[in-house]
């Protein structure tokens, strides 16, 4: 499928050395995330990294990483248009809509605090229980996000 096809979706072609976490494309700011998804049976599994790797790295907040993993996957699916609403992906995934509307608020994270979670970079009182058991919603702005969550501003 081709950028004419449908607006959102561009064709990109990516090397990506081993070092490489992210990378920009059209003024887009992409993150890979340190997941792996099998299938089975009728299900998706998200298998987070190696533990080798997590002890090079200092350890990973691996239900966070799955949440995320999770939120992007579930966000493409509404942004391809196979789910128009997020109730309408809230049933399809067998999971409550306000759930599923949480979830999808963490793609709001500013892609800085993104990154520090996958690499485990995060400050220890951010977890994935800090981020959900919020009153009030975490706010649009980047920085605002940064200073409220324990991120020195970039």
């Amino acid at each position: 499928m081709n950028a004419t096809t449908h607006p959102r979706q561009r064709a990109v072609r990516i090397e990506i050395g081993a070092e490489a976490r992210s990378y920009v494309s059209e003024g887009q700011r992409v993150t890979l995330v340190p997941l792996t998804i099998k299938r089975r049976q009728n299900r998706k599994l998200l298998i987070p990294p190696a533990p080798e790797i997590a002890d090079r790295i200092g350890g990973f907040d691996v239900p966070m990483i799955k949440t995320l993993g999770k939120a992007f996957y579930w966000k493409r699916l509404i942004d391809d248009g196979t789910y128009s609403t997020t109730t309408d992906l809230a049933h399809a995934m067998k999971v409550e809509p306000g759930w599923a509307a949480e979830v999808l608020r963490m793609t709001m994270l500013a892609p800085d605090i993104v990154e520090a979670i996958f690499e485990g970079r995060q400050p220890r009182h951010l977890n994935l229980h800090t981020l959900r058991g919020r009153q009030e919603q975490l706010p649009r702005d980047w920085a605002a996000q940064r200073r409220l969550l324990g991120f020195s501003d970039a």
